[in-house]
């Protein structure tokens, strides 16, 4: 190893240290209860679960595939990131606080059984929900192992492989350690780390290419569409394709990972600091890493030629910043990586020890053997993948928006949902999410997550109307 690479190693691996020091300490106030293990006994703070929100749901998929994204179509990808942000901030305040108090009330422990509300009554709800989970949610905890490794593999010429390994050992000693409770400190630290080394790349990238106006200038003579703020060859107008992706915000509500965290806060009454804590963090990261993507583009403008535009933002710590800081930069990575992962993997891991295999449900170890079983499976996908971490994390989002957004939102709302209206909802949805994508290919011009959720509420109004008829009908 040469001396430089031995040097961002050293500071790499204390920050890798650091994070799993803080989710072992985690571990001094838990009970070896599953109600810990997966909801850390709903008593978090509300600053920690902010911060924790935050960093599980703007992953690395943020410093790898949006970097990368923005790369190649210019400063129009702002868009995608505004739509997103609203349909996401709007759901803190219609469905986020609901869940606090309804899963509560339900002793709910999972999104699983929260979705079913009476287990023994609706269980092909849970088994459903349980299945969607693990599978498209585990493929989108590959995918951030995979952005992770492309890092590592761009600064020191490691293998794919040992970068997905590593992450996921990580991942594994920490939730061991302490469950969801170890996932959320290590959140916040890693939140914090993240924000201050997109902003230290920013910073530098922009000086480097002559301020924001020489930026601009030389992104104009590079390709005049990269500074057009309109998005290209959108077949339906850009007013569909805004809402498209302010529903795609609001999908967030299907995201078992991510609400969880609205599950664990110490009261419902607080979850408006945690939104505004989200809001204030996302909004920061996410328009600094738009901007990395502009400059990457004058600064290293060889990617599109045979070469990964996902691997922009390594590229260009390694062209502009001294040794510590790309350390530092890829510390930062690295913890979005994890921040996501853990959660996604204790997500997944409850879906199958609680909502497939109740008989698991009241066991701290089996709990814990559920978080190994399914780190192997989710490790299995990510060595196994094509590597596009764009692709996979893309449409395992808009699956678990389409499947489980609409039932979730009915069920924290109170409206009733019978067993197999429930199932249909959810397979509904997601097969229109596929189609639309995969069939007809329009999620070019409409993110796929509008017509997916959609379909989800449309099979839920139909199902009303026609009970509603039979009930009309047999009182005649």
């Amino acid at each position: 190893m040469m001396p430089q690479q031995l040097a961002i190693a050293v500071t790499f691996i204390a920050f890798l240290l650091l994070f799993i020091g803080v989710g072992v300490y985690s571990a001094s106030g838990k009970k070896s209860t599953t109600a810990d293990y997966l909801l850390a006994s709903r008593n978090v703070n509300p600053w920690l679960t902010g911060l924790s929100a935050f960093a599980t749901a703007h992953s690395g998929g943020m410093f790898i595939s949006m970097i990368g994204w923005t790369y190649q179509v210019g400063i129009s990808a702002i868009w995608l990131l505004a739509g997103w942000f609203i349909g996401d901030y709007l759901s803190w305040f219609v469905v986020h606080k609901p869940l606090r108090i309804v899963s509560e009330e339900t002793s709910s422990e999972t999104i699983g059984a929260l979705l079913a509300q009476n287990p023994e009554e609706n269980r092909l709800i849970a088994i459903v929900s349980a299945l969607i989970t693990i599978t498209f949610l585990g493929a989108y905890a590959a995918a951030q192992l995979l952005a992770g490794s492309k890092a590592l593999h761009v600064i020191f010429d490691w293998n794919y492989n040992f970068g997905i390994i590593l992450g996921a050992i990580i991942v594994v000693i920490y939730c061991f350690a302490g469950g969801i409770r170890a996932s959320i400190w290590t959140d916040a630290l890693q939140s914090v780390l993240m924000i201050v080394a997109m902003l230290i790349l920013l910073i530098v990238a922009v000086i480097n290419c002559g301020g924001l106006g020489g930026l601009w200038q030389q992104l104009a003579v590079i390709d005049p569409h990269l500074i057009d703020p309109i998005p290209q060859n959108l077949q339906y107008g850009f007013g569909l394709f805004m809402l498209s992706w302010l529903v795609a915000g609001l999908g967030v509500v299907g995201q078992p990972h991510i609400m969880v965290r609205a599950m664990v806060v110490d009261d419902a009454e607080h979850i408006g600091i945690t939104r505004n804590i989200y809001a204030i963090s996302y909004l920061t990261f996410s328009t600094a890493a738009v901007f990395v993507g502009l400059t990457a583009r004058v600064l290293v403008p060889g990617l599109l030629n045979g070469s990964d535009p996902e691997l922009a933002l390594p590229q260009i710590a390694l062209e502009l910043l001294p040794t510590i800081l790309i350390g530092v930069i890829l510390a930062g990575l690295f913890s979005a990586v994890v921040s996501t992962a853990d959660s996604q993997i204790l997500s997944c891991s409850a879906a199958l020890t609680q909502d497939l295999f109740p008989r698991m449900a009241h066991s701290y170890k089996l709990a814990k053997m559920g978080t190994l079983i399914v780190t192997i499976i989710i490790l299995a996908i990510a060595l196994f993948s094509n590597k596009n971490v764009f692709a996979l994390g893309v449409f395992a989002w808009s699956a678990l928006a389409s499947g489980l957004g609409p039932i979730l939102m009915l069920r924290v709302w109170r409206f009733p949902i019978h067993n197999m209206v429930g199932v249909t909802m959810m397979l509904v949805g997601i097969a229109t999410a596929a189609i639309w994508d995969g069939v007809l290919q329009f999620s070019s011009s409409v993110y796929e997550v509008l017509p997916g959720m959609l379909a989800g509420f449309l099979v839920y109004a139909i199902a009303q109307l026609f009970n509603y008829r039979l009930i009309t009908s047999d009182s005649d």
